[in-house]
């Protein structure tokens, strides 16, 4: 049998005294049991903590960091994730429970060097537990044509146009890191590690639930049902900054990526994203003048391969207030 590397887990808690007792079992009760789990507690004030310092760690060693205040969700995993030793690092938010066979499934996925970050789907549960009948692929809609291009080694296509990504779900090796720290403020963080591995192209991903994500009304960030009303609501809702922040952001994913090892079409790819973005924020507030600047962005196909949601952003681009 290969040895194969242990898994350091990255636990962020805030508040989550009603579901970590059950969530760090999960973790502990997988085979191979991870080698250390170190918890960041995001400024809680409850007993979450003393919680997990009183469970039976059994043969994991478990750290808790010292207390740092409010730090947000992005910045804490940074400190979190770069305190696992480990060569493999796995993400879990204290609300969600691990399939018993979770980490037996996708270490084996490292064996293939190339390998950077494996993201799955999860099974949705309510706050009591009881499945609510949807994955989370499903309900964030992910494509066969998505899921071919991450199969096939495009994934930096995929993630270009949007995160597919749940960190809850993610495993990735510590190596990473060496890429992606700092995170940028301005990015989530399994968005920006998922990116990142893309990049360098070392995404794989796993198309069945490892994972009960669950769904309670006080997430750090949530999943929403896109319903026909949810998705009508976005047509409609003001244009606001979104597309401003997009452009900000893949510039500065492209200029990280000009300190990586990555092809000039993986930079350029980059570059262009921010551009599109950049365009359409640049697009006037009138929606008659705006008709022919968004005409001629789609005329160059931009949409299909930037958009979040393809060619449908042309409708939304048109048709949203200002």
């Amino acid at each position: 049998m290969t040895a194969r590397p242990p898994v350091g887990v990255a636990l962020c808690t805030f508040n989550g005294a009603a579901f970590v007792t059950q969530q760090l079992r999960s973790i502990l009760d997988q085979s191979p049991a991870p080698a250390e789990i170190v918890v960041g507690d995001d400024g809680s004030s409850d007993d979450t903590v003393d919680l997990v310092r009183a469970a039976d760690h059994g043969s994991t060693a478990v750290t808790v960091l010292d207390g740092a205040g409010r730090l947000g969700v992005t910045k804490n995993f940074e400190r979190t994730v770069s305190a696992v030793v480990s060569p493999l690092v796995a993400l879990s938010d204290q609300d969600d429970v691990w399939h018993r066979d979770r980490l037996r499934r996708l270490t084996p996925l490292f064996d293939d060097g190339s390998v950077l970050l494996v993201h799955t789907d999860a099974r949705l549960v309510d706050a009591d537990g009881e499945p609510v009948g949807r994955t989370l692929f499903e309900e964030l809609e992910v494509t066969p044509a998505e899921l071919d291009l991450e199969r096939s080694g495009r994934a930096f296509d995929a993630f270009l146009r949007r995160n597919l990504a749940t960190g809850a779900t993610v495993v990735f090796r510590r190596s990473l890191l060496e890429s992606a720290l700092p995170f940028p403020e301005e990015w989530v963080h399994d968005e920006w590690l998922a990116a990142v591995a893309a990049a360098l192209g070392g995404v794989a991903v796993v198309a069945e639930p490892t994972i009960d994500y669950r769904l309670h009304g006080a997430n750090q960030i949530g999943v929403v049902t896109p319903t026909l009303r949810y998705k009508l609501s976005r047509v409609l809702e003001p244009r606001g900054d979104r597309n401003e922040r997009l452009a900000r952001r893949f510039h500065l994913f492209a200029d990280r990526l000009d300190a990586l090892p990555v092809t000039p079409d993986i930079r350029e790819k980059a570059r262009a994203k921010a551009a599109f973005e950049a365009r359409r924020a640049a697009f006037p507030a009138s929606r008659a003048r705006r008709l022919w600047p968004v005409l001629r962005l789609a005329r160059t196909g931009a949409y299909g391969r930037f958009a979040s949601r393809g060619r449908a952003d042309i409708l939304r681009d048109l048709v949203q207030p200002a």
